[in-house]
């Protein structure tokens, strides 16, 4: 039987599966072009359903809380955790993403410049960086012409599907 072309590879899709039991992964998609490929894990049970509170044990049962003190300015007590600060905000624009988990690099070797640095300027299939998978090391190019504004990602660090790895411009 002749491999079609509009078959994936079989190793491609082993590795895949590899990424995915590693990292216990609960979904993986990857599309490129007209390929699609979907791993899901289906062995995890659902959630149970909320139980009524009429149905519910005594112990379950809901308890009488005293009403909330009148508003006035919050004070913390002393010896408390400080509030966490607020996440910093979501970088806007456009981005060039992770297609898969793996290890972001921003050159093709340890010694070499990297694939591209902050204000330049990339046309579309232009390699970008590599993301290393199951030691195969993929290229990830620009699917649209622009320029890179900010690299979000250090070098050698784990990516996970759709992590932003630069912030662009399009042009």
């Amino acid at each position: 039987m002749s491999k079609s072309k509009d078959l994936p590879d079989i190793e491609y899709i082993r590795a895949l599966a590899e990424v995915f039991q590693t990292h216990e992964l609960d979904e993986i998609e990857i599309e490129t072009g007209e390929q699609r490929i979907l791993l899901r894990r289906s062995d995890t049970p659902p959630p149970p359903p909320p139980m009524p509170m009429h149905m519910a044990p005594m112990h379950m049962a809901p308890m009488h809380m005293p009403a909330p003190a009148a508003a006035g300015p919050a004070v913390a007590a002393a010896g408390a955790p400080a509030p966490e600060p607020a996440p910093a905000p979501e970088p806007e624009g456009d981005f060039i993403t992770s297609p898969f988990v793996g290890t972001f690099y921003r050159a093709p070797q340890p010694d070499a410049q990297p694939f591209v640095d902050v204000g330049a300027r990339v046309e579309t299939g232009t390699p970008v960086c590599v993301v290393e998978a199951m030691k195969l090391f993929n290229e990830i190019e620009a699917e649209f012409a622009c320029i890179v504004e900010e690299v979000l990602v250090e070098n050698a660090q784990a990516v996970e599907f759709g992590t932003k790895l630069f912030r662009v411009r399009k042009l």
